[in-house]
């Protein structure tokens, strides 16, 4: 079997790994009760699956959706089985990725099918083995390992969008937005849209399993499945939280740029009224008709030039004490 597809399997007895298995068909594998398997796989081709579907009944349908992309998380069950699709999540630059982990659930056997996932279940996988005590509950205790596993994947992403978003609001006060500003802040309001979209129907998972009699979820372990829904409520929260605060930093960033905007046109605006003065004055003085009064006085020049000095000292003071300059 190709070690990058077939990543794990072992049997659990007593909580306690015990041999691992693989996927040769000719080798038996022998179960007692209480006993279950967890077999890991990353982008299985449809040969793969074919032979677990054969090994573990496993229905059509969930073999096929298993080998397909889903836009949005699931939960079907198929007579005595589950089948449960949750969505993981990176982030390079601005852009967030998606990928998918397919989890069939038996009796006696759990199943993970990774496409699209960079993080492994090897960390996860070494944590359960090391509390038996919560092994002993069997396949639902895993399934709820691999949903939380799969939500505090959520929590690096967010980070690092908070990161950026925080240092954009720190500086939009001082520097105006930036076409580059601009982009990002889009960018991640439609990133953080579309993760919002793919985390209700994870609410809708996680609520299903915590309250609705389902096969190979005994009674015991529904609180655990609480657990997963509010990590779940936590992640929805702070993403729309970042939405918010993404909202106001472009708002405040438009209304900064207004505020710039009014200061120039008002300094513009006294500058021009103070410049009318001489303006107007020199304009009546430069129409050189022959009758105009003051034209042969002595010191007439002089008069005029402190005439406009005058006005114009005025109409800075005032435009000074109004903060127009």
């Amino acid at each position: 079997m190709d070690g990058a597809v077939f990543v794990a399997g072992r049997i659990y007895r007593d909580g306690r790994a015990a041999e691992p298995v693989d996927l040769d068909q000719s080798r038996e594998w022998t179960f007692d009760r209480g006993d279950f398997v967890w077999i890991g796989l990353v982008e299985p081709r449809e040969k793969e699956l074919r032979i677990l579907a054969d090994r573990f009944g496993l229905h059509p349908l969930a073999i096929e959706h298993a080998l397909s992309e889903h836009r949005l998380p699931k939960l079907e069950t198929y007579g005595d089985q589950l089948f449960v699709v949750a969505r993981t999540a990176s982030l390079t630059g601005q852009e967030m990725s998606y990928g998918e982990t397919a989890i069939f659930v038996g009796r006696q056997f759990i199943i993970t099918v990774r496409h699209g996932s960079e993080r492994t279940h090897a960390d996860l996988r070494q944590r359960l083995e090391t509390f038996p005590e919560g092994m002993r509950s069997g396949v639902a205790y895993v399934l709820h390992a691999v949903l939380d596993y799969v939500v505090d994947g959520y929590g690096p992403v967010i980070e690092a969008i908070e990161e950026e978003v925080l240092s954009l609001e720190g500086r939009v006060l001082d520097v105006p937005l930036s076409k580059d500003d601009v982009r990002v802040i889009f960018a991640y309001r439609r990133q953080l849209a579309r993760f919002g979209r793919m985390l209700q129907p994870t609410l809708e998972v996680s609520a299903r399993l915590q309250h609705l009699d389902l096969p190979c979820v005994e009674p015991a372990l529904k609180p655990y499945f609480r657990d997963v829904e509010d990590h779940v409520r936590r992640v929805a929260g702070r993403v729309e939280g970042l939405r918010d605060v993404l909202r106001s930093v472009f708002e405040i960033g438009l209304l900064m740029e207004q505020q710039r905007q009014s200061v120039v046109t008002r300094k513009l605006a006294a500058w021009a009224a103070i410049l009318a003065i001489p303006t107007a004055i020199a304009g009546v003085y430069g129409m050189n008709f022959e009758y105009m009064p003051e034209l042969h006085l002595r010191y007439g020049y002089y008069v005029v030039l402190i005439c406009m000095l005058t006005i114009c000292g005025l109409l800075y003071l005032r435009f000074k004490r109004i903060e127009w300059l």
